[in-house]
């Protein structure tokens, strides 16, 4: 049966949590999924982890939409979301909406923007037009060298209160998910329980609606220091498949992440 955004917001309403892993390939996919993983997010991320660049921010739309055909060659059941790479989207709203049409026809059910308020326009540009979005708050990556580094977003009374103001707004615009990074788990947690649309963490705590992993992070491949937010599924794993299994496991009965990767 396919996931579909309806599926992923019914499993919310009835306090269950989905699975999320970042995915670029169609061997990949057909893994994942078949392991439990309820969403695939092409991740802007393989600038990283496929590339061996240092940041996200020499991904482009070619790059993005080549692998977004591969996962979606692979994949049969899961709801695939494909990021949108920087540059992509920040100029103007038809610019978002004409790259993340690109992305759609390439076979994504969902585009993912980064951003706060300021992309609200986008958003609701691009959702009134019938191309649902997951926004993304706290560390986002595009942003680097703007925010002075990968450290943790939303720690102070204003910032946290920028970051709740923010989410509140792009839920308003139509964005159907919302993606935090890397932000204090008191304040995912009350940003999750202000909002009705589900909310996916990457060290933003236990208490969102998903969690999301880098592939390669979940599954103990790293270049440089393990983030704290990650934990190795591998360990003790006597698969990938295994590994994967367990990391639905742990998501879904609240046993990851854990107090030791929250902030």
């Amino acid at each position: 049966m396919k996931t579909t955004l309806a599926t992923l917001q019914q499993m919310v309403e009835n306090n269950e949590k989905f699975t999320v892993l970042t995915c670029y390939d169609a061997i990949f996919a057909d893994i994942l999924e078949n392991a439990g993983i309820d969403a695939l997010l092409i991740g802007d991320s393989l600038g990283n982890v496929l590339q061996g660049e240092s940041t996200t921010l020499s991904v482009n739309m070619e790059d993005m939409l080549y692998h977004t055909r591969c996962v979606a060659r692979g994949s049969t059941k899961a709801f695939i979301i494909a990021d949108m790479p920087f540059g992509s989207y920040q100029i103007s709203p038809q610019q978002a909406f004409d790259n993340a049409a690109r992305l759609l026809a390439a076979g994504a059910h969902m585009v993912k923007i980064e951003g706060g308020k300021i992309m609200a326009d986008t958003v609701q540009f691009l959702t009134q037009r019938g191309i649902p979005v997951c926004a993304h708050i706290g560390l986002t990556p595009q942003s680097i060298h703007q925010l002075g580094g990968y450290k943790l977003q939303g720690s102070t009374d204003k910032t946290a209160k920028q970051l709740l103001d923010d989410a509140k707004t792009l839920e308003k615009a139509g964005a159907a998910m919302l993606l935090m990074e890397v932000i204090p788990a008191k304040l995912a947690r009350k940003i999750t329980h202000a909002l009705r649309i589900p909310t996916i963490g990457i060290g933003a705590g236990a208490d969102c609606s998903a969690q999301v992993l880098v592939l390669h992070d979940a599954l103990g491949l790293y270049r440089i220091k393990k983030p704290r937010f990650v934990k190795d599924f591998m360990a003790g794993a006597g698969s990938i498949q295994e590994a994967v299994s367990n990391y639905v496991s742990a998501v879904k009965t609240g046993q990851f992440p854990a107090q030791e990767h929250e902030f």
